[in-house]
């Protein structure tokens, strides 16, 4: 008897505990999440990709005149500004030649000053009728001839002096000296290389863009350009060309920019550049783990108050460009809705939820574009073409 009461105990015990569990079962705990806000403001689109440098003036000067190098002023890496003196070649056989033309070209003008004069009394004497006109166009022609080698002569002789200066080596440009080539005691001959300068402060950024935006492209759209020589500043330039063909084996578009160095910039370096195609002023956007795939298409979960409680009431929204970790809503919200970030993956229609802490709206950049950390960095490193 005893133990068939213990028996009974026992089962109502069991039973009481799965009607309990059943009642758990049957109402599951809130969703912990955090919320954002869906807020306005200024946002662009950009289309971003990773470009190279290279230097817009970049010289190699050379020898112009054959000769043995007695000095060199400017060394590897020694600023320099145009007509600076870059070395001297050894003058004295340009020199000497230049002697001999300018005797040589005194020579000849005092042979034609003397056939001027012979030609003026000619002429009187052909007026006079004591010469005859043959007498006198022989006397002209030898003028003529006279002025001509005159004229070659100092030609000549302008010529050799223009040589003489050329064995002073100046600088053709600002710039720097990248590379000396040549060293005191050298002998040079004409178009000998004797210094690599580069002109830093304007170059040229190569962005590669996939040939599906060129649609997006235009000539004069803003740049904005970043690299890691110089962390945290930010170049401005505008597209100054892009290149009418397709590049070989990358199957990318060209896009030239011109980019006012200030030093901190070097040829043959990489930026990353964002090209501004377009920008508005009142976008209404959300940060893009907000945003759900579901069977109804993307959604966001909309926190509301029903009987007392916070549930998650699913919204179709229809979206438009990304930029820095946030996606541009064009419909499904007016603006100012909480709605849920962490956790909004795991939420269904109606599912009650518990709000851990009000997350804090990405913050924007200086000219409104929005980031939102790892996201932002993400979405730096790789082109967006949305």
């Amino acid at each position: 008897m005893r133990n068939a009461l213990l028996a009974g105990l026992a089962l109502a015990l069991l039973s009481a505990c799965g009607q309990n569990t059943e009642q758990k079962k049957a109402v599951p705990p809130p969703s912990l999440i955090t919320v954002t806000q869906a807020s306005k403001g200024d946002f662009e689109v950009v289309l971003e990709t990773l470009g190279t440098l290279e230097v817009l003036a970049d010289p190699k000067v050379g020898a112009e005149v054959a000769g043995r190098v007695t000095q060199v002023l400017a060394r590897s890496g020694a600023a320099v500004k145009a007509g600076d003196l870059l070395a001297v070649i050894d003058a004295g056989d340009v020199a000497l030649q230049n002697k001999a033309d300018e005797a040589e070209a005194r020579r000849i003008e005092a042979l034609a000053k003397q056939q001027e004069k012979l030609a003026e009394r000619q002429q009187m004497l052909m007026d006079k009728g004591f010469l005859s006109k043959n007498a006198g166009e022989d006397v002209a022609a030898q003028r003529a001839a006279l002025s001509a080698q005159y004229e070659a002569a100092r030609a000549r002789a302008d010529n050799s002096r223009r040589v003489v200066g050329k064995t002073r080596v100046l600088a053709p440009i600002a710039g720097i000296v990248e590379v000396q080539i040549v060293s005191p005691g050298d002998y040079v001959k004409v178009g000998d290389p004797l210094f690599n300068l580069v002109a830093p402060h304007k170059l040229r950024a190569h962005l590669p863009f996939a040939e599906s935006f060129g649609p997006r492209l235009k000539v004069g759209q803003e740049v904005r350009l970043v690299s890691p020589l110089a962390p945290g500043k930010v170049f401005a330039s505008r597209i100054k060309d892009i290149r009418p063909g397709i590049v070989e084996g990358s199957r990318t578009l060209d896009v030239l920019v011109d980019v006012d160095n200030d030093g901190s910039l070097r040829g043959g370096g990489t930026v990353n550049a964002a090209v501004i195609v377009s920008a508005k002023a009142e976008a209404l956007t959300v940060p893009e783990q907000s945003i759900v795939l579901r069977p109804a298409g993307k959604v966001v979960y909309v926190i509301a108050e029903v009987d007392g409680q916070k549930k998650a009431q699913q919204t179709p929204v229809k979206v438009g460009a990304k930029r820095g970790g946030r996606i541009e809503i064009l419909e499904g919200l007016a603006g100012a809705e909480t709605i849920a970030l962490d956790g909004a993956g795991f939420l269904t229609n109606g599912a009650a939820v518990a709000i851990k802490g009000a997350a804090k709206t990405a913050p924007t950049t200086a000219n409104g574009t929005a980031t939102a950390g790892a996201s932002a960095a993400k979405d730096a490193a790789k082109p967006d073409a949305k």
